[in-house]
This record gives C-alpha cells, sequence and structure tokens, in this order.
C-alpha cells in the first residue's frame, strides 16, 4: 500500500464527510410521511466517512515505512463493481430497494471472491431485508418497495 496516497486520499474523504455533515444541516428535518427526516441518512454517512477517514490518516502516521512494490490494477473487477453501481442508483425506484440492493450485493460478493454463493446469498438477502424493514418498519422512513408487477 502507498502511505502517501492513503494519507492525501485519508484528508480527501475527511474533507467531504465534513461537507456531507454541514450540508445536511440545510435539509429539512422532516419528510412527509416519515419520521425520520431527510437529513438523518446523509449526516450519518457523512459521519461514518470522516470517523474512517480519520482512522486512515491515523494510520498511516503510524505505519512504518512499507517496502515498496508495484501492485497490478484490477481494471477488470473495478469495472464490474462500478457498473454494478451505476445500474443500483438507475434502477433503484423501479425494482425496489431490496431487490436491486440485493442484485447489486451479489454481484459485489461474487466479483470480489467467486465461490461461496450460498454464503452471498444468505448476507445479501439478510442484509437488504434487514435495513428496508428496520429503516421502513421501525424509523418510519420511506424507501422504495418491491415493484408493482410482482404483486406485493
Amino acid at each position: 500500500m502507498n502511505t502517501l496516497f492513503d494519507r492525501y486520499a485519508g484528508i480527501v474523504f475527511l474533507a467531504i464527510g465534513t461537507a456531507f455533515v454541514i450540508g445536511s444541516k440545510s435539509i429539512s428535518t422532516s419528510a412527509y410521511g416519515s419520521n425520520v427526516g431527510a437529513n438523518i441518512f446523509p449526516m450519518i454517512l457523512g459521519a461514518f466517512l470522516a470517523l474512517m477517514s480519520l482512522r486512515l490518516i491515523y494510520d498511516t502516521f503510524r505505519r512504518q515505512k512499507a517496502e515498496k512494490y508495484k501492485e497490478n490494477l484490477d481494471y477488470k473487477r473495478f469495472g464490474i463493481i462500478f457498473t454494478a453501481a451505476v445500474l443500483y442508483a438507475l434502477f433503484l425506484e423501479d425494482i425496489g430497494f431490496v431487490i436491486s440492493t440485493f442484485l447489486f450485493l451479489m454481484i459485489g460478493f461474487q466479483t470480489m471472491q467467486k465461490g461461496k454463493v450460498w454464503v452471498s446469498l444468505l448476507i445479501s438477502a439478510v442484509f437488504s431485508c434487514g435495513v428496508y424493514y428496520g429503516y421502513v418498519d421501525l424509523l418510519n422512513g420511506s424507501l422504495p418497495g418491491f415493484p408493482s408487477w410482482l404483486g406485493f
């Protein structure tokens, strides 16, 4: 790993996370039909990104001089996951949160580590259904549900 790159990336991500937290304060605190305001999700994500980037910056100062080696970049995996993320954003409202998140996670897990399909299926299903249930039913938030052509 390149310590200098990690340090600069941590600083950039810290700035982005801080901007998300500050920017979320200008979003309305309540949404129609939801007890959870539209500002909560970006604020939590921004704070999490800022905390993780602080950890990355701390680790770069703590880490000893790493031996220099050339790492091969895996453009194929990056392309697959990037394409899956774009398609996830495009089809989120059309096919719903649960199905699109499940498919995105399955593609991501199988791209990063082929095999263990049952483990990927289980984790993807539990995560997508669990987040949907927790956010919609417990927190009374709103996420795109199942598509109408499924009959749910």
